[in-house]
């Protein structure tokens, strides 16, 4: 297969011919059609120090082979792969695999939970296995039960990012805060994630407000439906409920100021470990502080839901999506950076 072998601060990001291990019983070899760029990929990129790596956790793609014990999956089905959980643990257990006991050595560990690699290039095993897929290629290994097939008629580069980025946002949106009609949310941060959140409370008929510095994700949220402003500090209308997508503390207390009494905020973006708040205000006002994984979302129950939405033209994700080529790869992190993509779409060459 072809992939992006990633090495942090180490020159601009090319393709290499790599090999995939044969497959598990639980596994399915999908040929990828498209992958989204997450803010994960970058954060874990760093946080490798220079280890050789394949990342991307937002795949859509073809099934070619199935493993000898997978069932409801078969060879030309058209799948989403989301993030990979054990299926057993409490959290598993009762509907909420984002937050799996296992959820690092499944998602981060960069092999398979045997310890075993997925992909080699020149004979040497390279961090891989990335939220079970490793899909910045033109094929991925996957476990089954993170693929959820969907319509042929939808678009891999929609359909990709529903494996997290938009699943976050708008899991966020219909699991976490659940805003009814009437209800008026604040989403600060304007990117893929934030746009989807948008767009989906729109959706639902959910007034929405968006607050991002950079013009031209303003006017995509106000094309979206949504009121824009570029600053906390701007006249915002009180707000019930809100979405962090920054991950920065001062914003996150600013925010919370925002919020109408008993007002909900969820966090989604990672960032510094510590912060301060008011806590007074908070109690007082009987305010909420939520954090989400994932949009706390069952990916095989959340996926057809927004594709049904896309597809009868009430969540219009096309809008979001810019795609590049896979070889790109450094353009793309560079209009993702500078606002110029909401959401990043890398397509493998011949896809």
């Amino acid at each position: 297969m072809t992939t992006v072998l990633l090495h942090q601060g180490d020159g601009p990001a090319t393709l290499v011919d790599a090999s995939l291990d044969d497959l598990r019983p639980d596994e399915v070899l999908v040929r990828i059609e498209a992958t989204g760029l997450c803010h994960t990929d970058l954060v874990t990129l760093a946080g490798l120090r220079g280890a050789p790596a394949v990342l991307g956790h937002e795949g859509c793609g073809r099934v070619e082979r199935i493993g000898s014990a997978v069932t409801g999956l078969a060879a030309g089905d058209r799948v989403v792969i989301s993030f990979r959980y054990c299926g057993r643990c409490s959290q598993c257990s009762a509907g909420h695999p984002a937050y799996c006991e296992q959820a690092t050595q499944l998602n981060s560990s960069g092999r398979r939970p045997d310890g075993t690699p997925t992909i080699t290039v020149d004979g040497e095993p390279v961090f891989a296995s990335f939220f079970g897929q490793s899909s910045f290629a033109s094929h991925a290994i996957a476990p089954a039960q993170s693929c959820v097939r969907i319509p042929a008629d939808v678009p891999a580069h929609v359909a990709a990012p529903l494996g997290c980025g938009f699943l976050t946002g708008a899991g966020a949106v219909l699991n976490t805060l659940a805003p009814h009609e009437g209800d008026r949310l604040l989403v600060v941060g304007g990117g893929g994630v934030g746009a989807a959140a948008a767009a989906t409370a729109i959706a639902v008929g959910v007034e929405v407000v968006v607050v991002d510095p950079l013009k031209q994700r303003r006017a995509l949220a106000e094309s979206l439906g949504a009121a824009a402003y570029a600053s906390l500090d701007d006249p915002i209308p009180p707000v019930t409920h809100a979405l962090d997508t920054t991950g920065r503390a001062d914003v996150i207390a600013a925010t919370l100021t925002t919020l109408s009494p008993r007002g909900i905020l969820a966090l989604v973006g990672l960032g510094k470990a510590r912060g301060e708040i008011d806590l007074r205000d908070v109690m007082l006002r009987g305010l909420q502080l939520r954090g989400c994984v994932e949009g706390d979302a069952e990916p095989a129950v959340i996926v057809p839901v927004l594709v049904e939405l896309y597809r009868g033209g009430r969540l219009p994700l096309d809008r979001l999506v810019a795609r590049f080529g896979l070889d790109a790869f450094d353009a793309a992190v560079k209009a993702q950076r500078d606002g110029h993509a909401a959401k990043v779409v890398l397509v493998p060459p011949g896809a």
